[in-house]
């Protein structure tokens, strides 16, 4: 199963880039062995101002015609090893493609969200749509390592 991250904003340089970098390449090469795979990532920007509306239509466009997740702070919590299981049972199920988003400043568009498989959130804090996608990278590396039996998630 390939998945692909639809984020709304461009990534410039910088340590965040690295470490987004680091742990999608470390998902890909653990991945591969289990049938996971990093597939696109596709940034979307609202260069007119829409708001949400806006870049949920940008979103849709950009979805690789797949089912999607949504990354929301109403969205259910999900301890490592339930999200490892999520991925799993997609991936599983013969899902070819999985998409992750990441909304703007604002978030998620409410129908965006509501057309979503499933929502997620990374806890009860909101984060910065850049640290989501660091922390979501690492959440899907340790979700690869999870499902290999490696030592890496230490619970």
């Amino acid at each position: 199963m390939r998945v692909h991250l639809c984020v709304v904003g461009r990534l410039r340089g910088g340590p965040e880039k690295t470490l987004i970098d680091d742990y999608l390449g470390r998902f890909d090469k653990t991945g591969r062995g289990l049938g996971l795979s990093l597939g696109q990532v596709l940034e979307v920007e609202d260069r007119k101002g829409g708001g949400m509306a806006a870049e949920a239509a940008l979103i849709r466009k950009a979805l690789p015609g797949a089912i999607f997740w949504v990354l929301d702070e109403r969205g259910r919590k999900m301890t490592s090893p339930q999200f490892a299981d999520a991925l799993g049972v997609q991936r599983d199920a013969g899902q070819g493609d999985l998409a992750l988003v990441i909304g703007g400043a604002d978030g998620i568009d409410p129908a965006l969200r509501a057309e979503a498989a499933l929502a997620i959130s990374l806890g009860q804090m909101v984060w910065p749509h850049i640290l989501a996608r660091v922390m979501l990278s690492e959440q899907l590396y340790r979700a690869a390592s999870i499902l290999a039996g490696s030592p890496y998630h230490r619970a």
